[in-house]
């Protein structure tokens, strides 16, 4: 199966987002004939406060129901076309809390997953902005994968990815491909984006799929930056496809005979279930003699 990851730089007007994503999806489907294409992180919104966000929400239906704007322009993609959308992640209306919510349909329009993303973003960046994602948005709170072109595809979102053991619980599920929707700073990005990356495509042996957002956009009144870079990693942590600055998508073929070749060589997921060793306590397991800390293993 051949995916498309869809670099965008998208603000705070919903409709001209759409439209982008619209024209850049049709022109990579035109230009590399993928099987699935898949957004960046809430590519319908980025920036212009907590009303923009709020304005921006959209409720999701219960399978086969009508949805929003974003919703149904992803369905009707997916039918147009003939192949999956990944739909990044958009916002979805919760009621009391939003949600920064991943939703896939297959090639006939049908919902086949739906994510919310677990960890949230709350931080100070380098260059001391602030970042407070669980302000607004709720937590997921469940693993999900799905099935396309007889690839099992894992659902990640942007922050997840600095957590290891949520994509080495998606490999245990059957992953062999994650997806990592994102708007990445660039104060973050230009040190951690394709480290952090390539560090899950090797522990994992999973392909993994990023769309980025890319440049400027307007929070509250001040400039801010996103790293973009969108890349494919192979499940030995090379990086196979790579967009350059500004909008536009790469392309790559995920090879399930190297996702088996790589396994079979290194099988560290066999050698994770034969020797189980609880850490849980190594910090009160430390000898400090001769000023050396050793972890007593």
């Amino acid at each position: 199966m051949r995916v498309s990851v869809i670099q965008m730089n998208q603000g705070s007007d919903k409709p001209a987002n759409l439209a982008s994503a619209e024209a850049l999806i049709g022109a990579a489907v035109e230009a590399d004939r993928p099987g699935m294409v898949s957004l960046p992180e809430t590519w319908t919104n980025l920036g212009g406060g907590r009303d923009s966000r709020r304005a921006a929400a959209e409720l999701l239906p219960s399978p086969g129901g009508e949805g929003g704007a974003a919703y149904e322009l992803m369905r009707g993609l997916a039918r147009r076309h003939g192949i999956f959308v990944h739909g990044g992640s958009i916002i979805e209306d919760g009621g009391d809390k939003l949600f920064n919510t991943t939703v896939v349909f297959n090639p006939t329009g049908e919902e086949v997953a739906r994510y919310r993303k677990v960890h949230l973003f709350d931080i100070v960046a380098p260059d001391g902005t602030g970042y407070r994602e669980s302000a607004l948005y709720g937590a997921g709170e469940e693993l999900v994968l799905f099935e396309a072109g007889g690839v099992q595809f894992g659902c990640t979102i942007c922050y997840d990815m600095r957590f290891a053991e949520h994509y080495v619980a998606l490999r245990r599920a059957g992953a062999e491909a994650i997806l990592v929707p994102s708007n990445f700073t660039l104060q973050t990005g230009k040190d951690h984006w394709e480290v952090l990356l390539r560090a899950r495509a090797i522990e994992t042996q999973c392909w993994i799929i990023a769309a980025a957002s890319y440049g400027q956009y307007e929070e509250r009144g001040a400039q801010r930056s996103v790293y973009g870079h969108s890349l494919v990693a192979d499940p030995w942590g090379h990086v196979v496809a790579k967009c350059s600055d500004g909008i536009g998508w790469a392309t790559a073929r995920i090879d399930q005979a190297l996702t088996a070749r790589v396994r079979r060589d290194m099988p560290v997921l066999e050698h994770r279930a034969a020797r189980r060793v609880d850490f849980s306590d190594a910090a009160r397991r430390v000898d400090f003699g001769d000023d050396m800390r050793k972890l007593a293993l």
